[in-house]
């Protein structure tokens, strides 16, 4: 047999069957793989020294199986499709890439968290498996666990002996000497369970945590309306039951608003609901409750409120309490005005009341007090006076009180925050001004008030003043009242008391900052020089715009009288602004409020720094006049903006506020200077109120060598009087009026001072303005002598006409009829059908004055102009159209 046709060898090692058994034999090595495993097109082919040569292994043309993957898609035989198939033969026959299907070979290593899920494709590799979900949750859970059980280990029930130990605030004078340290002071005196009286147990339960003897301590709801609040950026809400409120007043060392806090606060609750009996929880809450008036716990309540001991308290007071833990500064009767105008007397009294009512119906309705008991409280218990300590006696607690006032409301630190202390606190007030303006109230006081030789008349007496630097706005000194501990509001922050004349140069500042209204049918408004002349006739009827003769919704005109029923300059009447001024001659202010619109002289005190909340209603004529109550911050500020040429700074009181953590607050950070007039403005009403202290009715506030601008003030009724005045550095006010400040709040009223101090009547021009000036040449000694800023002409003289004849005939030719445009304001008009005195020109001021029903003043003598409210119906001629009281304490003011 030739060699070509010789039979190959078998090969050693058992062949296929071996192989497929996986024994090894010679060759194994040389042809462990067929043809075509690998998916490589080289593997159709032999290798150069033939299957069976001597060459050794067989040499691989690719370096490993990922080569060859990536070689097989490649090539243009066949692509991944068939490459893939391919390697899956090959590992279906056994081959090197593993023995299962499509699988490779080899271990998969596990890992601990299967996500994304290995194996799977697409989405589903990102669909957790149960396995995943069950074990996070459980880890979570276990998680919070360990958090609370912590948490729990860590806190500690408070101890009610540690509570309500807040710090001294101090308050330093405006060249950094202290002045008080206070607030921190602990009124407080612990009582034991036994000595609560079970009407006040009842009162805080049936009020605040019905559930209060069953419940864990804690309300799950009230916890995450909390948090929210948190998230939303506001600050977290009190504790939601009797428990966690406990928890909160006991936690005086961090009273930070912060999650971290309450998740505190929280645990401390869970661990007294779950510790400490529920005796010993309400007894802590009640010692350790803020009720206001500087007192913690109950028993320092109910002396602050009642004078008496917290056992003897009866259900009504106790129920008035109760009501005090919701803020006493919203519900005290006694009014927090320092704090917020709207806490004043009349409206913490309605609160106080509502809540109180409120309080002993849920006691009758969850059965802790009967109806029969319930039916005999109809009334507010009345509580007395507030008393604040001796370190705040005489005008210190004023103005502790002022700078809390600001602070509260011009910085982030909450009350509740201040009360707890640790405030280093810089005011602005100048020590030698307050000691200067109390000694000059104190002087006039001394020498001419004497209650005890004319009760009638000089018992209740008050004056209240501030003085305000004209270039800062920072307030230098206050008069509040004879003393902060005796009498405890402050008047110089409130007042409830008319200013009178001391409004006009409002008045003024509009008619040269927008001008009359159309004064001679052009449709143009016309800026008033102050050598523009008015009628200065007493009883003048007040003009609407078209003419005719201003009336109430009763169809009553208005005779706007004089001080002193006094006419000027007959028989033509006309009178020049600037004398009008400096006589306070209302008829002329009166009618040029008119002619400029008593809107835009709301305007004007508004720009000029006076609160909105105390103004009257501007849809009278006698709004020019001054029926409304600034308090004397507000006034003298207002006033300061014409001393410094039309430039409005908001009064303050607090330069600075310091703590631990550093500076706090810093006034010039938030000040801001606005433009109230332009300077002409500012400046032409400095010049004419320059003439009424220079020869005026204000001649007795004249300082040596100093210019001196100011206005007197008297009311109807003669109920208030003021003077208010300034030079460049300092502007100040001085309020004068009679009120029983013991008398409830419904029964308060402003009393007449006619015969007090021994004089006929009070005006502006008297103990006021005497005041003032003595105050003011102490508060400027040794300072250096400033010049106002000299006025530039301004606007044009109107109604300088010749003046009309004295018999005018009964009928105007038509030509002095008003253009159609010429409209009363709607604000004033209540006009009936027009009346034969509409055939008057509007400044014909000698022209139909006898037929009038209404005066618009008192006419009770003296020197510097009245002020009276809407005529009524009740009105008869002559008479002042209402009483100017100003209504009680209203509408205070925080400087």
């Amino acid at each position: 047999m030739s060699e070509h046709r010789r039979k190959p060898p078998q090969q050693q090692g058992g062949g296929r069957a071996a192989a497929r058994r996986g024994q090894p034999g010679p060759s194994a090595g040389r042809r462990a793989t067929p043809r075509g495993a690998t998916g490589s097109p080289s593997d159709s082919y032999e290798s150069p020294s033939g299957s069976g040569g001597s060459g050794g292994e067989e040499e691989r043309p690719y370096g490993g199986r990922a080569e060859a993957r990536r070689a097989a898609q490649r090539s243009s035989g066949g692509g991944r499709r068939r490459g893939t198939e391919a390697a899956g033969s090959a590992g279906r026959r056994g081959g090197p890439n593993g023995p299962g299907r499509g699988r490779p070979s080899g271990p998969v290593k596990k890992r601990f968290i299967d996500y994304p899920r290995a194996g799977r494709s697409g989405g589903a590799r990102w669909v957790p498996s149960w396995k995943l979900v069950s074990g996070l949750f459980i880890g979570f859970v276990g998680s919070l666990v360990a958090v609370a059980g912590i948490g729990y280990a860590m806190v500690s029930v408070p101890d009610v002996a540690h509570t309500a130990e807040a710090q001294n605030n101090v308050y330093y004078w405006a060249d950094g000497t202290q002045m008080v340290a206070t607030g921190g002071e602990t009124n407080r005196q612990i009582i034991n369970y036994s000595q609560i009286p079970a009407a006040m147990r009842y009162a805080v339960i049936s009020q605040e945590n019905k559930t209060f003897e069953t419940d864990s301590g804690v309300d799950p709801k009230g916890i995450a309306r909390a948090f929210l609040n948190m998230a939303r950026g506001g600050q977290t809400q009190g504790g939601s039951t009797i428990t966690q409120q406990y928890v909160k007043n006991a936690m005086l060392d961090d009273q930070s608003q912060t999650i971290s806090r309450k998740f505190k606060e929280i645990f401390v609750s869970i661990k007294v609901g779950a510790t400490v009996k529920k005796e010993k929880i309400m007894e802590g809450y009640l010692n350790s409750a803020y009720y206001g008036r500087g007192a913690y716990g109950l028993q320092a309540a109910a002396r602050a409120y009642f004078d008496k001991d917290a056992i003897k308290l009866d259900p009504s007071q106790c129920a008035f309490l109760a009501a005090m833990l919701k803020g006493a500064t919203y519900y005290d009767p006694a009014g927090a005005t320092s704090l917020d105008p709207a806490a004043n007397s009349d409206a913490n009294t309605r609160r106080a009341t509502a809540q109180w009512s409120d309080t002993l119906d849920k006691e009758v309705k969850y059965g802790h007090l009967s109806a029969a008991k319930r039916a005999t409280f109809k009334t507010l218990p009345k509580a007395q006076n507030p008393r604040s300590n001796t370190r705040l006696s005489g005008q210190i607690g004023y103005l502790v009180d002022l700078a809390k006032g600001y602070v509260v409301h011009n910085t982030k630190i909450t009350e509740n925050l201040l009360q707890q202390g640790g405030f280093s606190i810089h005011t602005t007030f100048d020590k030698s001004k307050v000691n200067a303006l109390e000694a000059a109230v104190k002087e006039v006081r001394s020498k001419k008030i004497n209650p005890k030789v004319r009760p009638d008349t000089d018992k209740f007496v008050q004056f209240g003043g501030a003085s305000v630097d004209p270039t800062t706005g920072a307030i230098k000194a206050i008069y509040g009242g004879e003393d902060a501990t005796k009498h405890f509001t402050n008047n110089a922050d409130q007042t409830g008391a008319q200013v009178g004349s001391t409004f006009k140069p409002f008045v003024l500042a509009a008619a040269m900052q927008w001008g009359v209204k159309d004064p001679d049918g052009s449709g143009q408004r016309k800026i008033a020089s102050p050598k523009s002349l008015y009628s200065g006739k007493n009883k003048l009827k007040i003009k609407q715009y078209d003419h005719s003769v201003w009336t109430n919704e009763e169809g009553k005109e208005w005779l706007q009288t004089n001080d002193g029923n006094e006419s000027y300059n007959p028989p033509s009447y006309k009178i020049d602004l600037r004398e009008a001024m400096r006589e306070s001659v209302n008829s002329a202010y009166v009618q040029l409020g008119m002619d400029v619109g008593t809107d835009k002289v709301e305007q004007a005190a508004l720009k000029a720094g006076i609160l909105k909340t105390s103004l009257a209603s501007s849809a009278f004529p006698s709004f020019s006049i001054g029926t409304s109550d600034p308090s004397a911050i507000r006034m003298a500020g207002a006033y300061a903006t014409f001393a410094d040429s039309g430039r409005q700074r908001e009064p303050y009181s607090v330069e600075k506020i310091t703590s631990k953590d550093g500076v706090v607050f810093e006034h010039r950070t938030v000040a801001k200077v606005k433009e109230a007039f332009s300077p002409e403005v500012a400046d032409n009403v400095t010049d004419v109120l320059r003439t009424v202290v220079d020869k005026g009715t204000g001649t007795a506030a004249r300082l040596t060598g100093r210019q001196v601008a100011g206005k007197t003030g008297t009311t109807d009724g003669n109920k208030s009087a003021w003077f208010v005045g300034y030079t460049p550095q300092l502007s100040t006010s001085i309020g004068m009026y009679r009120l029983d400040d013991n008398a409830s709040s419904k029964n308060r009223t402003f009393l007449e001072m006619y015969g007090t101090g021994g004089e006929k009547k009070i005006h502006g021009a008297s103990f006021p303005a005497q005041i003032w000036h003595d105050y003011m040449e102490t508060a400027l000694k040794g300072q250096k002598v400033e010049n106002f800023p000299p006025p530039q002409p301004i606007g044009e003289v109107l109604n300088d006409t010749p003046s009309p004849s004295a018999t005018p005939s009964a009928t105007s030719s038509p030509s002095t009829s008003p253009t159609p445009s010429d409209t009363p304001s709607p604000t004033l008009s209540n006009s009936p059908s027009p009346t034969t005195s509409e055939s008057c020109g509007k400044f014909d001021w000698t022209c139909g004055n006898n037929g009038g029903t209404d005066a618009g003043g008192s006419g009770n003598g003296g020197t510097d102009g009245g002020v009276t409210n809407s005529p009524t119906a009740t009105d008869t001629a002559g008479n002042g159209g209402g009483n100017g009281n100003g209504g009680g304490f209203i509408r205070g003011q925080t400087g």
